[in-house]
């Protein structure tokens, strides 16, 4: 089985991601796809493991296989953690179903550090663009203060929201380079400080429910199985091998 056959064939949940799961579309924006595929249960029980990710089919499009999805969402990946809150669901079926029931058991407090982090590395990266160039890349200066903006509501309210609502317009003057980079850096510390104030009286728990998650991913590993036809030619070989000296 190709990586691919495994997106077109076994995937649970696919939605929209990007600027148009924002809010934040533009005639230019592209359409990035994001999706969760459930490997077989039979194909991990060789020397040669499924794939955890795996890119397209056609251009654009990204997915993992779950229980890697899961580990992500479980250290606080905010791009795994936003998959999960896309309004354009593409696709889902009764496993994704229950993928999207358990939102709540990734959630945490520690989606403050990994946010923070993510945010710092983005911040750096502007820094640097500043330094050489003059100005940082503008589209990517509009993000980062929509994913601080997510991260301060998410802190604030427990709960995580990726459309940015009235803010649209503002943040695609960011976008456009209409907001001066002083304006912008302000912009983004204040955003800082209010999800760090958030943090010391947020209604999140101070840990995701792993044991929850994990019993989500045993019931679709033993379903799958359950699913599977029985390997004849594997049975027969076992059942009709030489004596001990094979064993």
């Amino acid at each position: 089985m190709q990586p691919q056959d495994l997106v077109r064939d076994h995937t649970v949940y696919a939605c929209v991601m990007g600027s148009r799961a924002f809010g934040l579309a533009t005639d230019a924006s592209d359409t990035d796809r994001r999706g969760v595929f459930l490997a077989p249960t039979p194909l991990f029980w060789r020397f040669d493991k499924p794939p955890t990710h795996v890119e397209g089919p056609g251009e654009e499009r990204f997915s993992w296989e779950l229980e890697r999805f899961c580990e992500l969402a479980l250290r606080g990946n905010p791009n795994i953690l936003e998959c999960l809150h896309s309004p354009l669901v593409e696709h889902v079926d009764d496993t994704g179903r229950e993928l999207l029931s358990l939102r709540g058991a990734f959630l945490s407090r520690q989606a403050y550090d990994t946010f923070t982090r993510y945010a710092l590395g983005q911040r750096k990266r502007l820094d640097a663009d500043v330094r050489t160039t003059g100005a940082p890349r503008w589209k990517h200066a509009m993000h980062l203060l929509r994913l601080l903006t997510s991260a301060r509501d998410l802190l604030r309210t427990g709960e995580l929201r990726i459309g940015v609502g009235g803010l649209r317009e503002p943040l695609l003057e960011v976008r456009r380079g209409e907001v001066p980079w002083a304006r912008v850096e302000a912009w983004m510390v204040r955003l800082a400080s209010e999800a760090e104030e958030a943090l010391r009286v947020s209604p999140l728990p101070a840990e995701p429910d792993r044991a929850r998650v994990e019993a989500f991913l045993h019931r679709a590993r033993r379903a799958s199985a359950l699913q599977a036809e029985p390997d004849h030619e594997v049975v027969q070989g076992v059942v009709g091998g030489g004596g001990a000296g094979q064993r």
